[in-house]
């Protein structure tokens, strides 16, 4: 893995690594009503996020999400890194698309009206991955 962000990973990037920053800056001015009402989506795929406080899981929710976009936009942060962390994010929000009813058309695992927000998701996971398969693949040749 190196430290320097390649020209190609830029636009991936910044556009993820922004989206998410805001994100995470808005959760941790969110009110008790709008944490609850995150609590309570969150907790009806991950049950064990229950045993979390809505305030508490909501700050945790947003630090989490402002150390994502930091480390997307930050060229110190090999792709590697970078990418594992949006696609470990984004996989979680793939589970909130397949877990919460509604989301999905009967027998599918094409979006309903309501799902297209989460199922969008599929392309920060790709991002995610394609990060790390390029730094992870672009090693020096061995010298003959």
């Amino acid at each position: 893995m190196r430290f320097s962000v390649k020209a190609h990973h830029l636009p991936q990037r910044v556009a993820t690594g922004a989206f998410i920053l805001n994100s995470g800056i808005g959760k941790l001015r969110a009110d008790e009503e709008a944490a609850a009402q995150l609590h309570g989506f969150a907790a009806g795929a991950y049950p064990f996020v229950n045993k979390l406080k809505p305030a508490d899981f909501t700050r945790l929710l947003a630090v989490g999400e402002i150390t994502l976009g930091a480390a997307l936009l930050l060229p110190v942060v090999p792709a590697a890194v970078a990418g594992a962390g949006l696609a470990a994010f984004s996989g979680g929000l793939l589970g909130l698309y397949a877990r919460t009813p509604g989301m999905r058309k009967q027998g599918s695992l094409f979006p309903t009206q309501q799902g297209i927000p989460l199922a969008k998701d599929a392309w920060m996971m790709s991002i995610g991955l394609a990060l790390v398969i390029d730094d992870l693949t672009d090693r020096p040749s061995p010298k003959d």
